[in-house]
């Protein structure tokens, strides 16, 4: 694709604008670390819960999906849908927690939480392991596919491409990252995301109206099905087809038992950033920095919604689109850059583009902030030097986002392709999902659960990796991957919390008086702490969570269906999610009005 002078006039303007709000904001975030890296606790619900969605909109989310309902259909989509119950557990169960506790970074709970040696050892290596080498990974692939879109907009190499982001794109977004602090990040994902909400949205329309309207591809899917045989999947289908066993590995299918393992298993078990069981990452940082406990629900409420049901499927129809007019493609992750080259009006190139920087650019720069906060606040403030000025904590971090840039390109150029880092994330993580939920609702985990879990989750999806014990279609290993690293850590940190001593009187009952959790898995705690009102919300909270899936799931199927010509059910379905988002509203006033 050749850029004209108007397709640079776009770009360069999106730079030089991004740019302007790191300038803009230099000031406010450089008074302390506070307002460096969690505004100063005065963000509106509504700016904290678009940028929790902006980050998640990075380059590679439009490719991935493209890439999974050209393989397994809409319903391989469930890989990333079923963690709606793991985020709405933090919006009902642990936003308020998070914004009461006061942290600056979610790492920090180790040493609120937990006492003595192994939470200072907790705190520290979640610090490098989460701020420097998981962060590396996760901007890692989110590079490969910016570097891949490149390839296909620009006609370069991948080397030039992945050259383009290491040497440029990154280091620019590094810079306007470290100058603006979490105020900067939070406008210019606002900006971003609305830029790319308009791009992917145009990308659906084009591609669509190429593959002859909504109907006719319609039609032309059923024939590709037929064309194919008699082991070929319903692509439109929103669920596997559970009459072909569990195992199944036919065409345009998701596996009935990676489904269930997705549905039933990975929402609570697994760390996932953006998805973490029980809030974390830069979703707690997004808490922290909000006005107060209300606005912290509302802000990962409005994420749940926009990033579940308001944002699949301009790329889920692109998705179908691609597999109209693009059969038999080597890498299915490519036909959306294919199909928004090929189709798109040649006016919107230069805003393409732009919108696929925005994207990138405001993952980026979130990680950045994020993976920063832990490697200054957690390690070098706790552990190299805990009693300098706040001006010098703030020059450092500048500095060590820096530093994280050039780590994220050593990483980019290793991988082989994004769903590789997505998977591996999803297996290191899987079995520690329990223990991050449990920590604030039962007194008797321990420092030593949450590193036992940490340990065996990563040696056993390691041992599994090089081991290759289990075979089959990718997302059949994944399953059977999935649920032993599961077993085997959720066995190992339960034995290991009952063989180990709890965290001392004196730092279970300063945690219960400040966090005020619920009472009834504090009672030896509670005891020694009378004076506190306890708190028992855990019931009216999980129902607020039931309503809050109910709402969310219906809306995503609900819009879809009525997309895909079914009128009936799909109106049905979105009166289920406005009853329940009704029902919703009701009992967060009640909450609220009464607290």
């Amino acid at each position: 694709m050749r850029l004209t002078l108007l397709d640079w006039v776009a770009i360069i303007a999106y730079l030089i604008g991004t740019m302007l709000v790191g300038l803009y904001f230099k000031r406010r975030s450089e008074r302390s670390t506070a307002d460096y890296f969690v505004s100063g606790r005065g963000v509106a619900w509504w700016l904290a819960g678009t940028s929790m969605v902006a980050t998640t909109f990075a380059a590679d989310t439009p490719l991935a999906v493209t890439g999974l309902v050209y393989t397994q259909g809409i319903a391989g989509n469930w890989l990333w849908w079923s963690f709606l119950p793991s985020g709405m557990l933090t919006v009902f169960l642990f936003a308020r927690l998070w914004r009461r506790s006061g942290l600056l970074t979610d790492v920090q709970f180790a040493e609120l939480r937990y006492s003595g040696k192994p939470a200072a050892f907790l705190r520290g290596f979640r610090a490098i392991y989460l701020g420097l080498l998981m962060n590396a990974l996760i901007l890692g692939w989110v590079t490969k596919a910016m570097s891949s879109i490149l390839v296909t907009a620009l006609g370069v190499s991948d080397r030039a491409a992945l050259a383009i982001c290491i040497f440029f794109i990154i280091p620019f977004t590094g810079i306007y990252a470290s100058m603006g602090g979490l105020w900067g990040v939070l406008w210019t994902d606002l900006f971003q995301f609305v830029l790319m909400m308009g791009i992917v949205i145009a990308v659906g329309f084009y591609a669509v109206g190429a593959a002859g309207g909504m109907s006719t591809m319609l039609a032309r899917l059923t024939e590709a099905r037929a064309a194919a045989g008699p082991g070929a999947a319903d692509i439109t289908a929103f669920f596997p087809d559970f009459s072909q066993g569990l195992t199944a590995e036919a065409l345009w299918t998701l596996p009935a038992l990676t489904f269930l393992v997705h549905l039933s298993v990975q929402w609570w078990a697994f760390w996932y950033p953006g998805a973490e069981p029980g809030g974390g990452g830069y979703i707690a940082q997004r808490i922290f920095s909000t006005k107060d406990e209300r606005h912290g629900l509302l802000s990962v409420l409005w994420f749940n919604v926009a990033h579940y049901a308001l944002r699949p499927w301009p790329w889920i129809l692109t998705g179908l689109a691609a597999v109209v007019l693009y059969p038999g493609l080597k890498t299915p992750e490519s036909g959306y850059m294919l199909l928004a080259i090929d189709h798109l009006p040649a006016a919107f190139r230069g805003i393409l583009i732009a919108g696929f920087l925005a994207a990138y650019m405001s993952t980026v720069a979130t990680q950045l902030n994020w993976g920063t906060s832990y490697l200054v606040e957690d390690f070098y403030r706790r552990f190299v030097r805990p009693k300098a000025l706040e001006s010098h904590y703030v020059n450092v971090s500048r500095g060590m986002t820096l530093v994280l840039v050039a780590v994220i390109g050593l990483v980019a150029a290793q991988l082989a392709s994004i769903r590789e880092g997505w998977t591996f994330v999803l297996e290191v993580g899987a079995g520690t999902g329990a223990v991050y939920i449990l920590r604030w609702y039962w007194w008797r985990i321990n420092a030593w659960s949450e590193i036992s879990a940490m340990a065996t989750a990563l040696v056993v999806s390691v041992a599994i990796h090089f081991a290759q014990p289990f075979h089959g279609a990718a997302p059949i290993v994944f399953a059977k991957s999935a649920l032993t690293t599961t077993g085997l850590t959720t066995l190992v940190w339960l034995v290991v919390t009952f063989l180990t001593p709890p965290e001392s009187s004196g730092v279970l009952t300063s945690f219960y008086r400040q966090v005020r959790p619920h009472a009834a898995g504090w009672r030896p705690v509670a005891a020694l702490a009378p004076d506190v009102p306890p708190t028992r919300d855990v019931g009216r909270n999980l129902g607020s969570w039931l309503l809050g899936c109910v709402m969310v799931y219906a809306a995503l199927i609900g819009v879809g269906k009525l997309l895909l010509g079914a009128r009936t059910v799909g109106g049905a379905l979105l009166g289920v999610a406005v009853l329940s988002g009704w029902l919703l509203y009701c009992q967060i006033s009640r909450h609220h009005s009464s607290a």
